[in-house]
């Protein structure tokens, strides 16, 4: 079953920020170049917690073994806590140590016990390898980011790596030793990479699941297992002596009693992200000219590692595990600390180390300096200019890993600055746009609006002319339903027209074959069939006798009819001539609008009133 990866992005939540690449001491964060999202590439990772730490919006996370650990302790048998010695610096919310064994062991656990013996073994080692000098200098092996690191880029060191197992897996092999080959362990500490580290030892030397201090409160807090419900108790043997100091860094030579004097000492102590980076570098290149060991950590010293609460605070932890250390050694047997360490001066400590080289190829000049051209870094010396703060060293540095596909050039602030200043400009020109767009989209809505008003203003003079007439005048749809009739209409059509009036004003929707006889909508059906006009045609409606004309207004959609009572006086005809006249003349703009508004061209409307005109001129000259 193939291992989760020691830390993971979550795409999600992330926004984008960078300050996991820009922290990542060795580049294993790809930027991708479609999403811009950062992934981690879990064989170049060193494990050293410094993206998670560095994360603001809590988008990454690290391979959890709080469910692994339940499970070993719902499995029965044995099982033992080692607890680094930096719980003294994490929990100083816990008043006594002796609560907090007991804590441990509400949890499951058989026995807990400290690793700071498993310290004091490896630390008499290196006294005996770093004076046994024969000409070789070492880099200490306890820091499990720091090995990873030497043997993923700097394979060439793996030499002068201390060959010697980190005090976590001493530790194991002691209780094994002490209590069975059979029992269960479980690391408990400040250190991410050491989940990683552990995958790597079998036999005596195994760890069965690693919790980090974060993980130990999130147990406690499940099981609501609290200080003031538990009863004290001490430590499972062996217990340690000066290896309580592990967690500050140079605690480790004091626990071992490896010279520091500046003047006579043969070992360099040095913590931290960017010191471990040129300790290993000097290293490789000036050990020549240095001529002393390296006692490296990753973080600063195991008191701010990465598996600790967030907040801490350094000087504090720091204070709380010297107050720790000595509040043991005031009371500490060192006779029967003496026979336990001599009892275990035959256990095997050593490790071998394994190159997985990790290293790119360095990309070929061209391609460097077209990246370097994409960031506007061309011309220039590449290897002394950089704000770093990309991530990289320098602007070279920074070409080169684009070649390789780990970054992207928006991670280049010149870069961005200048691509957001260009950004600025287009949105400052697009809005200037915007700006008189919405001025004349305004002054469009006005123009429209007058016009609409004119248009209503227009229709209501024309409505009230059409309903003035003494013709009838209807409009049809393609179903034979009334689209608009006016008054003269419903008149000459009879009392149900009337009726209906009534209920919808102007028969709008009313069905004309409902209202006349069959050979007369006919006429309309006729007209809708073939778009040709019936003009003139007198027909005999009830005790009336009719002029009708029809014709097409929009083809085979709508048709319009004009009905006129041909026994009206011819006086009310002149004047309805006169006056429809005098409407075509001075109002054909409103004409158009009202053609307009029943979805007709102007030439219809006025073809239908010059239809109604012409055949009050053909009655007038029979």
């Amino acid at each position: 079953m193939p291992i989760e990866p020691l830390f993971q992005i979550s795409h999600k939540t992330c926004i984008k920020c960078y300050s996991c690449v820009r922290i990542c001491p060795v580049k294993a964060i790809r930027v991708d170049d479609g999403t811009e999202l950062p992934s981690i590439i879990p064989e170049r990772c060193i494990g050293c917690g410094s993206c998670y730490r560095a994360c603001s919006p809590r988008a990454i996370s690290y391979r959890s073994s709080v469910e692994e650990a339940k499970g070993i302790l719902a499995a029965g048998g044995k099982v033992a806590a080692i607890c680094d010695p930096t719980i003294s610096g994490e929990f100083h919310d816990i008043t006594d140590y002796r609560k907090f064994v007991e804590m441990i062991k509400h949890l499951g656990f058989t026995y807990v016990s400290e690793v700071s013996f498993g310290v004091d073994l490896i630390a008499a080692k290196y006294k005996e390898l770093f004076e046994n000098f024969k000409g070789k200098h070492y880099i200490t092996a306890n820091c499990p980011s720091v090995v990873s690191y030497i043997e993923k880029y700097h394979p060439g060191l793996i030499i002068n790596l201390a060959p010697l197992v980190s005090p976590m897996i001493a530790s194991a092999k002691v209780m094994r030793m002490k209590y069975g080959s059979d029992i269960k362990i479980v690391f408990i500490g400040p250190c991410i990479a050491t989940k990683d580290e552990a995958l790597k030892f079998e036999g005596e030397g195994r760890i069965d699941s690693v919790l980090t201090f974060v993980e130990l409160r999130q147990l406690f807090d499940e099981f609501n297992i609290r200080e003031g419900k538990v009863e004290f108790s001490d430590f499972d043997p062996p217990l340690g002596f000066k290896g309580s100091l592990y967690p500050i860094s140079n605690g480790f030579l004091q626990a071992s009693n490896i010279n520091e004097d500046l003047l006579t000492g043969s070992t360099i102590t040095t913590e931290g992200r960017n010191n471990m980076l040129d300790a290993v570098k000097e290293f490789d290149s000036r050990i020549d000219l240095i001529k002393r060991n390296f006692n490296i950590f990753y973080d600063e010293g195991c008191l701010m590692g990465p598996g600790t609460s967030l907040g801490g605070e350094k000087f504090l932890r720091m204070t709380l595990v010297t107050e720790y250390a000595n509040k043991r050694l005031n009371t500490f047997d060192h006779e029967e600390w003496t026979k336990e360490a001599l009892s275990f001066s035959e256990l095997d400590l050593s490790r071998q180390f394994e190159a997985d080289d990790q290293r790119l190829p360095v990309p070929e000049e061209d391609k460097i300096e077209e990246a370097l051209k994409m960031i506007n870094r061309e011309g220039h010396s590449h290897d002394e200019i950089g704000c770093e703060s990309c991530g990289y060293s320098n602007c070279r540095d920074l070409a080169i890993a684009i070649t390789q596909g780990l970054a992207t050039t928006e991670m280049c602030h010149v870069f961005s600055g200048r691509n957001r200043q260009e950004y600025i400009r287009t949105l400052r020109e697009t809005n200037e746009n915007l700006a008189r767009t919405k001025v004349a989209l305004k002054a469009s809505e006005e123009t429209a609006k007058r016009e609409k008003e004119a248009q209503k203003e227009s229709a209501e003079i024309i409505s009230i002319m059409l309903q003035n007439l003494l013709s009838g005048v209807v409009i049809v749809d393609e179903n034979l339903k009334i689209y608009q009739s006016n008054k003269a209409f419903i008149r000459i059509i009879g009392e149900e027209a009337a009726l209906i009036d009534e209920v919808i004003p102007g028969l709008v929707g009313a069905d004309l074959k409902s209202l006349l006889p069959v050979h007369f909508y006919k006429m309309f059906s006729y007209v809708l069939t073939t778009d040709e006009p019936i003009e003139n045609k007198d027909i005999m409606y009830e005790d009336t006798k009719l002029g009708v004309s029809i014709f097409s207004i929009r083809s085979h959609k709508y048709v319009g009819g004009i009905l006129r009572d041909m026994y009206l006086p011819e006086v009310r005809k002149e004047q309805i001539m006169m006056r429809l006249t005098e409407v075509i003349d001075e109002n054909f703009d409103m004409v158009q609008k009202i053609a307009y508004l029943l979805g007709e061209g102007a030439s219809k409307t006025e073809q239908m009133l010059n239809s109604i005109i012409d055949s009050y001129k053909n009655t007038q000259g029979k």
